[in-house]
């Protein structure tokens, strides 16, 4: 089936996710793609990152004993080592292509105070958080630039980002709860453009914040309905929404082409609870969902899909 229109148009690639029988994604936290185009993907299931080729031939596994049940962002930095958020434990690791633990950030089990207080309602956890904290409570997001800086959005129980050098010092954090320019009701996830501007999926604000690497506010999308992440192909701004659609945009922000679930029955759905998009150097995207979390369902393979761009 088409999705899209114009010169974004993509086919769904059916079955995609070539996994072993008996195994599921579970959820999934976040994909990326490398420069040789394999997709990694962060999940929930038996093996936390599996990587993946094209075709979509599992190549590797790696991550077991690392994580609690709860890894959320992922981010690549220039020399293919793999950071990865836990909002479960609070921390951020870095490790080589091939799963080798680099560098801890946070301690892991002590979050830090911002008020927070953990019930079942999503939106009542977010309303306790009455401060901005210090590394972490709850990081959902990274993102490092070709200079090594580190930048991490830590979402669930803080409502910062934090900026570290390449060797994991602390330099500064911006942010607080709130919905002006600069605050936060969820800051989901965050990456960088060419031009190393940070862009911020402000979720529960419904809304994407951009920023320069000082933290200095310098724009705002909100024609968005609870943002979940953000990945940038050149002049091209892709995004994944947890209302259940995916939306292109121009870097200006121009609608480009949006889908969802408007040309599918009610018991098969394209998307239960979008959660990441990534795109490869042929402009294919990857949309990973966390439907388990969201509402019980187990996709297995189906919770990541690709769409191949067809123009």
């Amino acid at each position: 089936m088409q999705y899209g229109t114009g010169k974004h148009s993509y086919e769904l690639v059916e079955d995609w996710a070539q996994l072993p029988d008996g195994e599921s994604f579970l959820d999934v936290g976040s994909i990326c793609t490398d420069e040789d185009d394999d997709v990694l993907v962060l999940n929930r299931g038996g093996h936390p990152v599996m990587t993946f080729d094209e075709g979509g031939e599992r190549l590797s596994t790696w991550g077991d004993g690392h994580f609690s049940d709860r890894p959320h962002g992922m981010g690549l930095d220039a020399e293919g080592d793999v950071y990865c958020t836990d909002d479960g434990n609070h921390t951020v690791r870095k490790f080589s292509p091939d799963g080798d633990l680099l560098l801890t950030l946070g301690t892991e089990g002590e979050p830090s105070e911002t008020g927070y207080r953990h019930a079942p309602d999503i939106f009542e956890r977010i309303a306790s958080i009455d401060r901005g904290g210090e590394p972490f409570n709850g990081p959902t997001g990274v993102t490092v630039l070709d200079s090594g800086e580190i930048f991490v959005a830590d979402g669930y129980g803080n409502a910062r980002v934090h900026r570290f050098g390449p060797e994991g010092e602390l330099i500064e954090s911006w942010g607080g709860p709130g919905a002006g320019p600069g605050e936060f009701r969820l800051p989901h996830s965050i990456c960088h453009d060419s031009e190393d501007r940070l862009w911020v999926t402000d979720r529960e604000n419904s809304r994407v914040q951009v920023f320069d690497t000082e933290g200095e506010f310098l724009a705002e999308w909100t024609d968005l309905i609870r943002p979940t992440d953000v990945a940038i192909d050149g002049e091209t701004v892709y995004v994944a929404e947890l209302c259940k659609r995916l939306s292109v945009f121009t870097i200006d922000g121009e609608l480009l082409a949006r889908w969802g679930n408007e040309d599918h029955p009610a018991d098969d759905p394209l998307f239960v609870a979008p959660h990441t998009v990534a795109v490869d150097s042929n402009g294919d995207l990857y949309v990973g969902e966390v439907s388990y979390t969201y509402d019980g369902t187990d996709r297995g393979a189906r919770t990541v899909q690709k769409f191949a761009r067809s123009v």
